[in-house]
């Protein structure tokens, strides 16, 4: 049985994850805000926060400006990081010791959980184990976000996985830059959630994803597209194209967001 038996650096920094918290909120909103039923004390989980809880602290900050109330749980593996993390705890804000088999309480709830930067470590095939055993906490319609960021947090590519009926759907994949590096498709592919890592390579569906955005990206710049959101905007109409399900809302365009729905799901 897969456990998170793996220590990590934990060395998460202020902001690290704000653009996965500003997608949240504003795609997420009514995930966050459902409140009937079991929905009412339904929390936030973040797993794995480190050394110090800063993006845990961070997104119940962000979360609360829609939900005041919303609970929020870290959860780490090393006994020492939860005993100084207590120092931030109170009636809306925990911290326990555990691991992918979430420390929950009888009665408790759960309508988001977080775990980013926790899997690369671990082998491809062990990932569908890990988010079965997270996605089994989590209320029907909740949410599973895992996947990668650099230090900073200017390169974001995670999974987005739902709590359906029938087990846990794989979504979507959010891909997200600040632009600070500049942009181009290969920019996102040593951030590749775990199990897409070693499949960027010729006869993986992802392989083809890439390359196709990366000949819309090079379509974008030939039109005079040069500066790098207008190049990220118009290689993302011209994926879409090319590729079933990329969102092209204005809102995500704007702020530097491809989201990919595949009809039936995304898969390795």
């Amino acid at each position: 049985m897969t456990s998170l038996d793996k220590k990590t650096r934990g060395r998460t920094s202020h902001g690290r994850l704000r653009a996965l918290d500003v997608y949240l909120v504003h795609q997420e909103r009514e995930l966050l805000l459902r409140s009937e039923g079991p929905w009412a004390r339904a929390a936030f989980v973040d797993v794995g926060f480190g050394e110090h809880p800063w993006t845990t602290l961070e997104s119940a900050e962000a979360f609360r400006e829609l939900h005041p109330g919303l609970p929020v749980l870290g959860v780490e593996l090393e006994s020492s990081r939860v005993e100084a993390a207590q120092a931030h705890a109170d009636a809306l804000t925990h911290f326990r010791q555990g691991g992918f088999e979430l420390p929950l309480h009888s009665g408790e709830s759960v309508r988001l959980i977080r775990a980013m930067n926790l899997l690369r470590g671990y082998r491809p095939e062990e990932v569908p184990g890990i988010h079965q055993k997270l996605g089994g906490a989590l209320l029907e319609g909740g949410l599973l976000v895992e996947g990668s960021t650099d230090t900073p947090g200017a390169i974001l590519v995670t999974h987005l996985l739902r709590r359906v009926p029938e087990g846990l759907s794989r979504e979507a994949l959010l891909f997200h830059t600040d632009f600070s590096r500049g942009f181009a498709p290969v920019l996102f592919r040593d951030w590749m959630p775990r199990d897409f890592r070693r499949r960027v390579k010729p006869g993986e569906p992802i392989q083809t994803f890439f390359s196709d955005w990366t000949a819309a990206w090079q379509e974008a710049r030939e039109a005079g597209h040069t500066e790098p959101p207008e190049a990220f905007r118009h290689s993302v109409f011209r994926l879409a194209s090319r590729v079933q399900g990329i969102v092209t809302d204005a809102w995500l365009l704007d702020h530097g967001y491809l989201l990919w729905k595949p009809p039936g799901g995304v898969f390795p």
